[in-house]
């Protein structure tokens, strides 16, 4: 795989191949083809070749399949938009190898440190939000034998989906593992139980970070707890043991500055990307946006990884600890060995939805 900038210049046989709905298959010469079919399409006067068909249109409850790849091959880079109300009902699935279940099964604004269905923006490394909603992932997926990808439009609308997925038909080396991803949400939270990212990861492999959208529920500061990391038959105790919630998204003293202040950042490894405040009479609670990516520190395990964060404030004037009982989505990305365990069952609609 490239190192980045450092091996540019270095000549391959990689083979360049992309995946978009001017281009389903990403066949070579195959790019442009359509046909404008009627008078509403704002190439019909132009003909074929002039931008016939950017996007897609998927009715409810569709499920579209936006790629089917023979490898072996490596996804460099995937671009997506959507409108921002569509955000948590269109699910990204990814099955590699022709397995029966998907590594990757997330909602498409969650997937990329957007879950509040809000526009943000992320200058993360793997995943970058830019104006105005241009959702794009650089982490490198490598396969095998085959890469299918689906789309699937939960909302009660047809919804417009645009995207382009670049990749290589390459070699891909024996101890190469599967990119996947898996999103939680619970709400609220359990009084007096930790919120679980993950409790499923079985195999061996590494993982490499976490985006968590934050509703708190109650007033005072809410990121207290501690995030653990459960590996290898840890049972009662975890083996790795962060000091707070902000400790481990890069930040400190509750995220202020100034003083009374939440401060919003985004940087290549961890940030605080959204800050959302109550206002009028309608939005009642403060809700956040987070992401941490383990790019030089990948955390590794060999058999088994569980990962719970602490919901936790203050109370009583910041003299005693209080379990919190929010509203906690999250996503966390690793890589591993197939077969995975397949991802427990996503919310219906009505509990995905963001209100």
């Amino acid at each position: 795989m490239s190192n980045g900038l450092s091996d540019l210049f270095m000549m391959t046989n990689n083979i360049s191949r992309s995946l978009s709905a001017e281009n389903p298959t990403g066949e070579k010469g195959k790019g442009g083809m359509a046909f404008p079919e009627d008078e509403e399409n704002p190439a019909f006067d132009l003909g074929q070749g002039w931008k016939v068909r950017p996007c897609l249109h998927i009715k409810s409850g569709e499920t579209v399949e936006i790629g089917s790849v023979e490898g072996p091959a490596i996804i460099r880079s995937m671009w997506m938009t959507c409108f921002p109300e569509a955000l948590r009902f269109l699910i990204l699935r990814f099955y590699w190898d022709d397995e029966e279940h998907p590594s990757v099964e997330v909602p498409l604004g969650d997937f990329y440190c957007s879950g509040w269905c809000t526009p943000t923006y992320v200058s993360a490394l793997p995943i970058n939000v830019n104006p105005a909603g241009g959702y794009n992932s650089y982490f490198q997926m490598p396969f095998r034998k085959h890469a299918r990808i689906t789309v699937e439009n939960l909302s009660r609308e047809e919804q417009t989906f645009f995207y382009q997925i670049n990749y290589d038909i390459t070699d891909v080396d024996e101890k190469a593992a599967y990119f996947h991803a898996q999103f939680n949400r619970t709400n609220p939270v359990k009084y007096k139980e930790a919120y679980v990212l993950a409790d499923d990861i079985i195999g061996k492999g590494q993982y490499v970070g976490a985006y968590m959208a934050w509703q708190a529920n109650n007033n005072y500061w809410w990121g207290e707890g501690e995030i653990k990391f459960y590996m290898d038959g840890d049972k009662e105790f975890p083996t790795i043991c962060g000091t707070g919630t902000e400790d481990y998204f890069g930040g400190a003293w509750s995220f202020e500055d100034p003083k009374g202040t939440y401060k919003q950042y985004s940087n290549l490894y961890a940030g605080l990307n959204q800050v959302l405040n109550p206002e009028g009479a309608y939005k009642l609670n403060q809700r956040f946006g987070m992401y941490r990516f383990h790019i030089y520190d990948p955390i590794y395990f060999e058999n088994d990884l569980k990962i719970t964060m602490q919901a936790l404030g203050w109370r009583n004037k910041f003299k005693r600890f209080l379990p919190l009982q929010d509203d906690i989505s999250s996503v966390v990305y690793w890589y591993q060995a197939e077969p995975h365990q397949p991802h427990k069952p996503l919310p219906n609609r009505d509990f995905l939805e963001v209100i």
